[in-house]
């Protein structure tokens, strides 16, 4: 990204209800019934909002992340986000925040996530997370609403965020799955970021062809919505949908080390750029930058400036 964030720039609130530490190491092989001696480990805050909080950091820019916390996980939470100075606001909670593990096999390069389902919230406790939210949205700014809902959080409470951004004059931007992202489709939002899996869950078919792929994400659009969907496509790039048609762009050619926190990267390049006043074409390539970055970097790491400004200067003249 070219500068810091100006002054001008609107405002941004990411939102978290279901955050995780996100704990990370090595093994030579993943074996049932076998101790796995690990290498070192890593940890970081993780969960989308909070994620693209850090990333918005780390590109020059500003916001704040809202994400709830609570027991001794929660703790260690608050103070990694503390330390990345990302200004936060925190909704206590009764149970422990959750804890996520991602093991690299070395022997043969692949991968393995495990995500934990995280505390039951009650009914006061995501009340809190949207009174909070009704108090702190940014008049004119952007809302980003990112993650998997705990239990208890009912599946209509990205579609409630979203109708308290546009009571105040903000923009919503969901990254979700199931039937928390068609519950805020139906209420509309200013982008969706599906992956072709999450798209073809949506509509109810396989979307084989780029086409058919292409066709559901305008849907969305001249259905109302979403004014832009940001269709995710791994390896084959991205596409933006919006009411000008749609725009597809290939990712740079990067080596892939770990896929953990791309779709972050490429919301927070995203709703940064747009803050900022720049057009959508500009913040989708921004986007497609940082996501291509954050694979370069190994288990939970996040991408780095230096490689998004890089990916997006290629992207730029390509």
């Amino acid at each position: 990204m070219e500068g810091a964030q100006p002054s001008g720039a609107r405002q941004i609130l990411t939102l978290t209800v279901n955050p995780a530490l996100d704990i990370s190491t090595a093994t030579a092989k993943v074996e049932s019934s076998h101790k796995l001696r690990c290498g070192a480990s890593r940890v970081d805050p993780g969960g989308g909002g909070v994620n693209v909080a850090r990333v918005i950091q780390r590109l020059g820019g500003r916001s704040v992340a809202l994400f709830t916390a609570g027991g001794p996980t929660g703790e260690a939470y608050r103070r990694l986000v503390e330390a990345e100075r990302v200004p936060s606001l925190v909704v206590p909670i009764r149970g422990s925040t959750r804890q996520n593990f991602t093991v690299d096999e070395t022997s043969s390069g692949r991968q393995y996530r495990f995500v934990l389902e995280g505390p039951e919230l009650s009914e006061a406790e995501w009340v809190s997370c949207l009174d909070l939210v009704a108090h702190t949205v940014p008049r004119g700014g952007y809302v980003v609403a990112s993650g998997s809902l705990p239990p208890g959080v009912p599946d209509d409470f990205y579609a409630r965020v979203a109708r308290l951004a546009r009571e105040n004059g903000a923009r919503c931007l969901v990254d979700a799955s199931g039937s928390a992202l068609g519950r805020a489709l139906s209420e509309g939002v200013f982008l969706v970021k599906p992956s072709l899996r999450e798209l073809a869950e949506h509509a109810g078919g396989a979307l084989e062809s780029e086409q058919d792929q292409m066709d559901a994400a305008a849907a969305l659009v001249s259905g109302g919505s979403a004014e832009y969907v940001a269709l995710t496509l791994g390896a084959r790039g991205a596409a933006l949908a919006s009411s000008s048609g749609v725009l597809r762009l290939r990712v740079p050619s990067v080596p892939v080390v770990s896929t953990v926190g791309a779709g972050d990267s490429f919301m927070a390049a995203f709703v940064l750029r747009m803050a900022q006043g720049r057009p959508a074409g500009e913040a989708f390539r921004a986007a497609v930058a940082a996501g291509s970055a954050a694979v370069m970097t190994p288990a939970t790491e996040l991408c780095h400036r230096a490689d998004v400004e890089r990916l997006e200067a290629e992207l730029r003249s390509a």
